[in-house]
């Protein structure tokens, strides 16, 4: 035990946790522990102009470098700016603590915010400290809640006499990870059972299951039924999306994604909410005679929304493993063989899509402004193979996963939909997490727009991410998404050429390369898309940021 004030304990833990940075914007109520961060060489601070900013780069410094991530964020205002991506790592299960400092708690009667309350609905736990002696264990918990799966993001506050107080401190870092155990053997070789027997499986797959590190038994057992493989989302490499049965991304909850799972038999859920969305249907997402089988890590979601015949609770790379063995155990050579024809079917439907999107690269080669199949064609020619693309490109995102293919584990990380101006935070952090790989980030124009002070800390600290921003002029995401809305929930036909879209257009187009060219970082508008290469190959071999900000068409 030794003598030391609560801001002097905090930044102890954080060097007994391993923690190498601190991603920030500092404020009054962070004075103590700015003090002391001189003494801690060790602990690298990474300043952000905007508090989104600190956050995008935590998230992206914890998805890629497995490991949490911390973010010192000031009292309820900056902790404020920062909620919209605290959400967003909420729902992605990012691994983050994030802290915030406090008025002094004898403050109560002149009005003081409580922090942790303030932040509870986006956290996995959330807590205040009021006296300098809980300041080691509330750290050890956070990073325990933090990386435990279901892991995500943790707030812990300070009050100021926490922070200044002094108090006898033992200073002993948090546990290792609790990894769940396998799912029971007995609803496995049930599951197995399921599959053996199935005309048609389908697996939906989720970020949880890349957490587990399981996209390969994943593959194992999507190839061993001969089941096609969906992806709830493509926040990270879950499914490899060049694999001939891998089918793109799906949402149940709506029309179209309820159509593409009429025909199952038997779905697989493994790693994802069974089943997310924004807008409500009535009635469930799967058909009467479909058989839910779901493999997760986190409890609360199965059995959440939908009926669910099997519920494995465990890890998802193990049960996938222990689920093929116990597949291949019980699969005649007939059940071999129906296997063997689904494969080949789901091969030729993916080959026919993937003729149907060079059909229409090929009509839209000449267009002008270019569209968005010739941007990410251009890109997919000089991406180097070591490349980790960091995607947050909203509504192009289908040309980008068309041109290009995620097959390995760690080369994308995604947005997650629930909030805009992640990517370009995130690209710093990721880069921070890899900085031997290159780092491409492809943003959309309105997402870049909410966290371009970015741009300053790239430049500051010299993070060499390149940014290639798609201008379409628009909140375009928000335009598909309103005739989403227009279909499904009022019932209504989306003609062609309505312009009936409000609040969602930028008549002043959002010059970002100009703003990265103020900030200091070397900014290019693109219009022809034959510098797209030449000027992407030049900026990643300067080992410097920039930013390209290629001008596509931006219509419906």
């Amino acid at each position: 035990m030794t003598m030391m004030s609560g801001a002097r304990a905090f930044l102890e833990m954080l060097r007994a946790e391993g923690v190498q940075v601190i991603f920030g914007n500092p404020g009054t109520s962070e004075s103590a522990i700015m003090a002391l961060l001189p003494e801690y060489p060790d602990l690298r601070y990474i300043l952000a102009t905007q508090e989104g900013v600190a956050m995008g780069m935590a998230d992206g410094y914890a998805i890629s470098g497995d490991r949490p991530a911390v973010v010192n964020l000031h009292i309820e205002t900056g902790l404020a700016n920062g909620m919209s991506l605290l959400h967003h790592a909420m729902d992605g299960g990012v691994p983050l603590v994030l802290t915030a400092g406090n008025k002094d708690v004898r403050k109560l009667i002149e009005y003081r915010t409580d922090l942790a309350d303030m932040v509870r609905q986006f956290t996995k736990w959330s807590v205040e400290a009021t006296h300098p002696e809980q300041v080691p264990g509330v750290m050890r918990r956070a990073f325990q809640e933090a990386r435990n799966p279901p892991s995500g993001p943790v707030f812990v506050g300070f009050s100021a006499n926490a922070l200044d107080g002094m108090a006898e401190m033992a200073i002993v870092p948090s546990a290792p990870p609790f990894l769940p155990p396998p799912p029971a053997e007995s609803e496995l070789r049930a599951a197995a059972e399921l599959l053996a027997s199935a005309a048609n499986p389908v697996m939906i797959v989720g970020d949880r299951l890349a957490q587990a590190g399981g996209m390969a038994a994943a593959v194992t057992l999507a190839e061993q039924c001969g089941a096609g493989v969906y992806a709830a989302s493509i926040a990270r490499n879950n499914f490899p999306t060049g694999h001939p049965q891998f089918q793109g991304r799906i949402n149940p909850t709506l029309s179209p994604g309820r159509r593409l799972l009429a025909e199952a038999d038997v779905v697989l859920v493994a790693g994802a909410n069974v089943f997310s969305g924004f807008f409500y249907l009535p009635g469930p997402s799967l058909g009467t005679g479909t058989k839910l089988i779901h493999l997760d890590s986190a409890q609360r979601e199965i059995g959440k929304t939908e009926p669910t015949d099997l519920a494995l609770f465990g890890d998802p790379r193990s049960g996938l493993e222990l689920l093929a063995q116990l597949l291949d155990e019980g699969m005649d050579s007939n059940a071999r063989d129906r296997a063997a024809s689904r494969r080949a079917s789901w091969q030729e439907r993916t080959s026919q899509g993937r003729s149907a999107w060079s059909e229409r690269l090929g009509e839209r080669w000449d267009a002008r402004p270019m569209s968005p199949e010739r941007m990410m064609h251009e890109i997919s020619q000089v991406l180097p193979a070591t490349a980790v693309v960091v995607d947050d490109s909203l509504s192009s995102k289908d040309a980008l996963h068309a041109a290009l293919k995620f097959n390995e584990s760690g080369s994308l990380y995604g947005e997650r939909i629930g909030a805009i101006g992640w990517g370009m935070g995130a690209a710093l952090g990721v880069k921070l997490a890899q900085p031997h790989r290159p780092v491409v980030a492809v943003v959309g124009d309105g997402s870049a727009m909410m966290t371009v002070q970015a741009l300053w800390t790239a430049a500051n600290y010299g993070i060499p991410a390149v940014y290639v921003v798609c201008n379409n002029r628009s909140y375009r995401i928000l335009k598909l998404n309103m005739n989403i809305h227009r279909q499904e929930i009022l019932g209504e036909e989306v003609e062609e050429g309505f312009e009936g879209y409000v609040g969602m257009d930028f008549p002043l187009p959002l010059n970002i390369a100009g703003i990265a060219e103020a900030i200091g970082v070397y900014g290019r508008t693109i219009s022809d898309p034959e510098e797209i290469g030449p000027e992407l190959t030049r900026s990643l071999d300067s080992g410097k940021p920039a930013v390209l900000d290629i001008v596509i068409d931006g219509r419906i």
